[in-house]
């Protein structure tokens, strides 16, 4: 069996040793080191290399999204879920553009960590379900404000492809790998597509797509896709 790497990253002692008995008492979760400061969490991560860093906001001498942001950004295999005592849209969206690929809220039941961490680790991106509700009404309000325009249409099934890819918060690279291009074609869509929508970073197109439910959306085959990559 291959085993899930994790790197806890908690300044709270008892809540770090908590979260290490919960995780261990799973076959295919190995726990491979732990962090008390946002220092560490950067040093263990690039270091150990694990697969999922769990790794808190609230952390001391560098916080968790700063923390989160240059463990990605220097080794975008990495997945980081977050944890957090914040349910708010507004943290879910800053740890989204931090690089996070799952929020979770810590009095949340243990299931939910245990689901959430193989989520993000298959590549996917896991929501705090409460919060789910409150991007539904995020959406409703910016469609009766006139705020969110009808444009996805203007993508192509290409382009709607890698939206949603970019959505479970995969890299060029991967998506270049999945979808057999190269990865200046990749950039090249996805320019088109922050053209089209009118966004301008990597958090904005995953807000897109999570507001407008392309995360599950699997685009039937263009018979035309192999000759317009």
């Amino acid at each position: 069996m291959t085993r899930i790497r994790i790197l806890i990253a908690e300044n709270h002692t008892l809540v770090r040793e908590g979260l290490r008995a919960l995780l261990q008492g799973h076959d295919d979760f190995e726990v491979i080191g732990e962090a008390s400061t946002g220092r560490e969490a950067v040093d263990g991560a690039l270091r150990e290399r694990p697969d999922v860093v769990l790794m808190d906001i609230g952390m001391p001498e560098l916080d968790g999204l700063t923390a989160t942001r240059r463990i990605v950004g220097a080794n975008p295999s990495i997945r980081v879920l977050v944890l957090t005592v914040h349910d708010s849209v507004d943290y879910f969206y800053r740890a989204l553009e931090a690089g996070a690929h799952g929020f979770l809220v810590k009095d949340t039941a243990s299931s939910a960590l245990v689901i959430a961490v193989r989520a993000v680790h298959e590549g996917g991106v896991f929501l705090y379900p409460p919060l789910a509700k409150l991007l539904v009404e995020d959406y409703l309000h910016r469609v009766s404000s006139g705020e969110e325009r009808s444009t996805y249409s203007k993508l192509t099934h290409r382009e709607r492809e890698i939206l949603a890819m970019i959505g479970t918060g995969q890299t060029n690279l991967e998506i270049a790998a999945r979808l057999s291009l190269s990865i200046n074609t990749v950039q090249t869509h996805r320019s088109h597509i922050i053209d089209k929508l009118d966004l301008h970073s990597r958090a904005e197109l995953m807000r897109y797509a999570l507001r407008i439910g392309v995360l599950q959306e699997t685009p039937e085959p263009d018979p035309q896709a192999s000759s317009s990559t």
